[in-house]
This record gives structure tokens, C-alpha cells and sequence, in this order.
């Protein structure tokens, strides 16, 4: 079985985290930005790609590799994965945590259509983080406590 790797960006400012939400499908649940990392691209170079793909946030700026985390799923088809997904602490020093706004995906993976709007936006961290769909928040207590 070949394992897909994954780079994921747990972005934050001034003590909140970004999350965001697909408006146009809700089932997505709330996520993080991330994706899939190209053949002979490092994982810290995937994640500040994916990053900037998915936020349009320009200002990002890796502080620290929290590790990875290995998992296998399986999608509707029954086809069985192995992901392995590198996490990232990404700061961004200049957003406004105040405001939440909708970007274009450009680059979606997986054959999906072309763009995927995402809904953007900033929450306290830790008390005010909502439940991560994919298991997208298995590293968040890796989060250094002076974030």
C-alpha cells in the first residue's frame, strides 16, 4: 500500500488559530489548511505552499515541525490509504483575527472542481477551537503554550 504525504498548518496569530469551512460543502466539517505534498518537494516547503493556496495569506512564516502522525482510511470506493501527515506551527504576525473572509482554492487535489471557495476564519486558541474533521487536530497539543 503507497502512502500519500500530507503537509498540515496549524496557522496562528496573537493567540488564535485559523481555521476554515467549505460553504459549498458543509459535510467537510472545519479544517486547517492542508494538502498533499509533490514529488521531490520537502514538507516544509508543501506546507507553506498549501498554506498560501488555501488562505491567500502571504505573511507566513514557519516556527517549528510538530511531527507526523500515520494513519490508514478508507474511501467510499473501498479503496484503503495510508496518509502520513507532517504538521507545521506557522505564524502569520500581521493578520486582522478579527475578520474572516472567503478565498478561492486555485490548485484543488483530487479531481475536484475548480475553485473551491473556503471561509476563513480566526479562533482562540485553545478554548475556543472546534472539533477538526479528519483527525486534523491530533497535534494541536503540540502547540507551544506561548503562541
Amino acid at each position: 500500500m503507497k502512502t500519500i504525504q500530507k503537509a498540515v498548518a496549524y496557522i496562528t496569530c496573537r493567540e488564535h488559530l485559523l481555521v476554515f469551512r467549505q460553504p459549498e460543502s458543509p459535510e467537510a466539517g472545519i479544517q486547517v489548511p492542508a494538502g498533499t505534498i509533490e514529488p521531490d518537494e520537502s514538507p516544509a516547503r508543501a506546507v507553506l505552499r498549501e498554506a498560501h493556496e488555501e488562505t491567500g495569506l502571504d505573511d507566513l512564516a514557519i516556527r517549528t515541525s510538530l511531527g507526523t502522525c500515520d494513519f490508514q482510511f478508507e474511501r467510499p470506493s473501498g479503496q484503503r490509504e495510508r496518509v502520513r501527515r507532517h504538521y507545521f506551527h506557522l505564524e502569520c504576525h500581521t493578520a486582522d483575527v478579527t475578520r474572516r473572509w472567503i478565498h478561492l482554492e486555485q490548485n484543488p487535489s483530487e479531481g475536484l472542481p475548480d475553485p473551491i471557495p473556503f471561509e476563513l476564519y480566526w479562533v482562540k486558541y485553545p478554548e475556543d477551537v472546534p472539533p477538526l474533521s479528519g483527525y486534523l487536530d491530533e497535534m494541536l497539543a503540540a502547540l507551544p503554550d506561548d503562541i
